[in-house]
């Protein structure tokens, strides 16, 4: 049996059709229109649904069920997208709105929850029960997996891991706070970092950069480049510190980090890996998790849209 997963994103909603394996067997997508009246983006959800059936030679009838992972803050029980920002819904029923157009069951996550879903079932973190994901991107954004299953937390509001303190009075954060973990270890967050100490130091490559960019600052650092090397380990302390916090309050058995920034691999992770051996409750000896980077990519929305 074949289930639809549907990634909604503010700029593009990416659907695909899963099978029993959670291979990704169709894909289609189409333009989300941030902005436009709630029916009108759901109209175009079951539009690139059906393209993607159709590419897969499938009806709904094929189908055990369509789930969506949709940014900010989501009401699993209900269905119900409380408050996308981006998007600008407010509890805007989608589950009702695709069950009868399909005439399926619909299940709905934050888009960070069904990322973390998917690399449970299907990735990084396959023949384990308890997984955090960390997205490092825009913001700092979280999954968690407890017992095989989403940790959503009341009204579908939790796992914002970006927003625990890292610093108090520190650094503003999006979200109204100071001093919180994303506005330290997000690649928005490094490239402030870096373009404060290229300001401070016009001999770096960084001060010659065209264009400031998480990459940029690897690829200076690699290059040996004192001051993006000494930017690097500082965001890797940034982040280290916020793991170990998750380590000493969930000990889960993995901890994933997705976006970009996770393509460095190992010099991003081993860093980190360190920091939190040294730091977390118990140290070498205490609750290690295996700590790796996300596997999915850009499939990890529908595939773990599809499993809900």
């Amino acid at each position: 049996m074949y289930r639809i997963g549907i990634d909604l994103g503010g700029t593009n909603i990416a659907v695909g059709v899963v099978d029993s394996g959670y291979h990704l067997i169709s894909e289609a997508s189409v333009p989300a229109g941030a902005g436009r009246p709630a029916e009108q983006v759901v109209a175009d959800m079951c539009r690139a649904v059906e393209l993607a059936l159709d590419k897969a030679g499938l009806t709904a009838r094929d189908c055990a069920s369509i789930g969506v992972g949709a940014p900010g803050t989501c009401d699993p029980q209900r269905g119900v997208v409380v408050c996308a920002y981006n998007l600008g819904w407010f509890d805007v029923p989608v589950c009702r709105m695709l069950t009868e157009h399909f005439g399926l069951p619909a299940r709905l996550s934050n888009d960070a929850n069904c990322a973390a879903l998917a690399e449970q079932v299907a990735g990084a973190a396959v023949g384990h029960d308890n997984v955090v994901l960390i997205t490092l991107g825009t913001g700092v954004g979280g999954g968690i997996i407890i017992g095989g299953k989403i940790y959503d937390g009341m009204r579908g509001a939790g796992a914002e891991l970006g927003h625990t303190l890292l610093v108090l009075d520190g650094e503003p954060c999006t979200c109204g706070r100071r001093g919180c973990w994303e506005a330290y270890s997000s690649a928005t967050a490094l490239i402030r970092q870096a373009r404060q100490a290229a300001a401070e130091h016009p001999e770096s490559l960084l001060a010659g950069a065209e264009e400031i960019t998480g990459k940029t600052v690897f690829d200076a650092a690699d290059r040996g480049d004192e001051t993006a090397n000494a930017v690097v380990d500082r965001f890797c302390d940034y982040l280290g510190a916020g793991v170990t916090n998750i380590v000493n309050a969930l000990a889960p058995e993995v901890i994933l980090i997705g976006g970009g920034i996770s393509r460095q691999g190992e010099r991003l992770l081993a860093p980190v890996r360190r920091y939190v051996e040294r730091n977390c409750f118990g140290g070498p000896e205490g609750a290690i998790p295996i700590f790796a980077a996300a596997r999915l990519g850009n499939d990890a929305g529908i595939i773990g849209a599809a499993a809900l």
